[in-house]
């Protein structure tokens, strides 16, 4: 059910990216310009929080710049063709403003005596990680791995949660939103771990029989 909304939002927030990714084309705004930008911003909003602790503030300038993750593969997809390396840079940076977010609450967490947090934001962060290493190491292998319970999206969301219930007074609101996220996180790497099995497995087989029939 979970999966199902996040795919549905996904859908309404594209679609709602769409006017000002054309937009911004018509204006002659590279899509790697506005990722290099996004990223910027997720960096300024991780600093803010960690230097301040003010959840509300870090959460809606985090979110507002992961909205340009949506905005920029708009933008890619309105102006076509262009290369390989706005998808190389998009990758990247989405690593850089993971490593720049997670490590933020990390280590606030951790200068604020809650340790059980920032370990749940540090396996998060880790995770979260191999989740997206193990589809681009699947496909390179020929394999597909587009499946668990959690991807970057639900990632942000479930974080962008915890921040907001901390920032209306429920103090514990990030730490177990962490907590929650890191277990998913795990489980989503098994998830993938087992699906790439099961078609290695299914493809020697296949292999086998045809040896078989030859």
């Amino acid at each position: 059910m979970a999966k199902i909304f996040a795919v549905s939002a996904r859908a309404v927030v594209a679609r709602i990216s769409d006017t000002p990714a054309r937009a911004l084309l018509r204006a002659g705004v590279s899509p790697n310009v506005v990722t290099a930008i996004g990223t910027l911003g997720v960096i300024a909003g991780s600093l803010v929080f960690a230097f301040t602790g003010n959840y509300l503030a870090g959460t809606i300038i985090v979110t507002l710049s992961a909205f340009t993750d949506l905005l920029d593969g708009a933008m890619a997809r309105a102006r076509g063709p262009a290369g390989k390396f706005g998808a190389f840079l998009d990758s990247t940076c989405d690593r850089i403003a993971d490593g720049a977010v997670f490590g933020a609450v990390a280590w606030y967490l951790g200068y604020h005596d809650r340790p059980w947090g920032a370990a749940a934001a540090i396996v998060s962060l880790a995770t979260g990680l191999v989740v997206s290493y193990a589809k681009a190491r699947a496909e390179g292998l020929g394999f597909t791995a587009n499946v668990g319970l959690i991807e970057r999206a639900e990632r942000l969301v479930l974080l962008g949660i915890g921040g907001l219930l901390s920032a209306f007074g429920i103090t514990y609101g990030l730490d177990y939103a962490l907590g929650v996220l890191a277990v998913l996180s795990i489980v989503t790497v098994f998830q993938r771990m087992a699906t790439v099995y099961q078609q290695d497995r299914a493809a020697m087989a296949a292999a086998a029989a045809g040896k078989t029939e030859s």
